[in-house]
């Protein structure tokens, strides 16, 4: 429609011209001006009512007339093919931006299946040209970006081509820029492109933070769980290779004496709770002797375990006496668990699994109190030491462990028939943690094997 308006405008004006000049060719004084029928041939020739006249004899200004029509045809054609090229332009960048829409909305879809999904969309290559890497997108982006900024300043600079030429009085041509609807049109589009694409870039930066944070939570994750795993394979180097594992042992008390001993290196920390289980085997008479004593500054009775003389087995916390119905000095292997808290002072006392009794009004709203010393086999009468060869333990120990809390009755029963493994996380049963003196001897013992021998 635009290349037809400049067409019939150029036709007009050739049509005048003619006239004009036929007209002075005539009078010699005036110049008159007639139309010609719709799409007949530009030129000069035709009479006032519009017939085609002819000429004998065609004069130089004529010849520069019909020069300039067809220079004027040329240009029309030129500025055609100007414009069906800015279209395919525009739609290249119509679909430049239509890919980074789908692009969008992959990326949106990726952060709602997860990180694993996440990598997945980033090999899908989703622009054509864009890395998996979102560093290396956002650096892709930005050359994309500014390759389409050069598009649009050649664009600006085509804007400023012949659109239309018009024949000045010397016959020299005048330069007519383009519609302003056209120029209007193509900076919407790449202003909307340019914005899809600078919010694609926001976007991909939020994401690779987000990505980043990822990462460093899951580094320090594996950073603290490869510590974990190197102190325990540390605690396994210095543990005694006989052992097929750190906590395949026992320790053997085979005399009443004051210097048979083992001790706990770990300490307790303040505790309002605690459970404390282990297998012991005695056939000690009178009585099996002490178990195991926590001693702290101030005092030497804050949890004992003994059976002196022909009394029953009692728990002492804080000095404080309960009895348990416990009996276990039949020479075979046991399984007992202790609970206690300090609310109310409740205690419940377990044999092989089963619960045999239970109590209140034990100490209580006392804290154990930390930094004490846990001895095997002997009562303290002062932290670490001063024992007493009657109330000496006769026999063997294994599978000592300490809770800062108490346990359920099911992973009682668990520990009590070797269906579970679970160590005390305040004093684990390992041989780094064991020391023995006096003569007192650690052997390789798998406890669930030995007990079922025994059985």
């Amino acid at each position: 429609m635009f290349v037809g308006l400049h067409a019939g405008m150029l036709v007009v004006v050739a049509a005048l011209l003619c006239s004009a000049v036929r007209s002075q060719e005539a009078t010699g004084g005036r110049f008159v001006c007639n139309a010609i029928p719709p799409g007949a041939e530009p030129g000069c020739g035709y009479g006032p009512t519009g017939n085609r006249v002819q000429s004998s004899s065609i004069g130089p200004v004529e010849d520069e007339l019909r020069n300039t029509i067809l220079q004027l045809r040329e240009t029309i054609l030129q500025q055609k093919e100007t414009i069906v090229s800015q279209q395919g332009t525009i739609k290249e960048l119509n679909s430049k931006l239509a890919r980074c829409e789908a692009a969008a909305d992959e990326t949106a879809h990726a952060k709602s299946r997860g990180q694993g999904s996440r990598r997945k969309e980033y090999g899908k290559n989703t622009m054509g040209d864009l890395p998996r890497d979102p560093g290396e997108t956002i650096d892709q982006l930005g050359k994309t970006m500014q390759s389409l900024k050069g598009r649009l300043e050649n664009l600006e600079q085509s804007l400023r081509l012949p659109g239309s030429t018009n024949v000045s009085a010397g016959g020299v041509s005048a330069l007519t820029p383009l519609p302003p609807e056209l120029r209007e049109l193509l900076r919407q589009r790449l202003g909307a492109l340019e914005t899809q694409l600078l919010r694609k870039v926001a976007e991909l930066e939020e994401e690779k933070s987000q990505l980043y944070n990822e990462t460093a939570a899951h580094r320090q994750r594996t950073e603290s769980a490869l510590n974990s795993l190197m102190e325990r394979i540390t605690e396994l180097e210095k543990s005694n290779n006989a052992f097929k594992s750190p906590e395949d042992f026992k320790v053997s008390l085979p005399l009443r004496t004051n210097y048979l001993y083992g001790r706990i290196k770990k300490s307790l920390p303040e505790m309002y709770a605690f459970t404390v289980c282990m297998w012991l085997k005695s056939s000690a008479s009178p009585g099996i002797g002490t178990p195991f004593s926590y001693g702290v500054p101030g005092q030497a009775n804050e949890i004992v375990l003994i059976e002196w003389g022909n009394n029953p087995i009692e728990l002492l916390v804080n000095d404080k006496v309960a009895q348990l119905p416990l009996a276990v000095s039949d020479g075979r292997w046991h399984h007992i668990c202790i609970t206690w808290t300090t609310r109310d002072g409740f205690w419940e006392a377990y044999q092989d699994g089963e619960r045999l009794g239970t109590g209140d009004n034990l100490a209580p709203w006392h804290p154990i109190k930390p930094g004490g010393v846990i001895i095997l086999g002997q009562e303290q009468d002062i932290v670490g030491g001063r024992f007493d060869a009657t109330q000496a333990f006769v026999g063997e120990l294994s599978q000592f462990n300490m809770w800062d809390r108490v346990l359920r009755p099911v992973d009682i029963v668990g520990l009590a028939n070797c269906s579970a493994y679970m160590p005390g996380n305040v004093v684990p049963w390992i041989d780094a943690n064991v020391e023995v003196f006096g003569g007192a001897t650690k052997a390789a013992l798998e406890i669930c094997e030995d007990r079922a021998f025994d059985s």
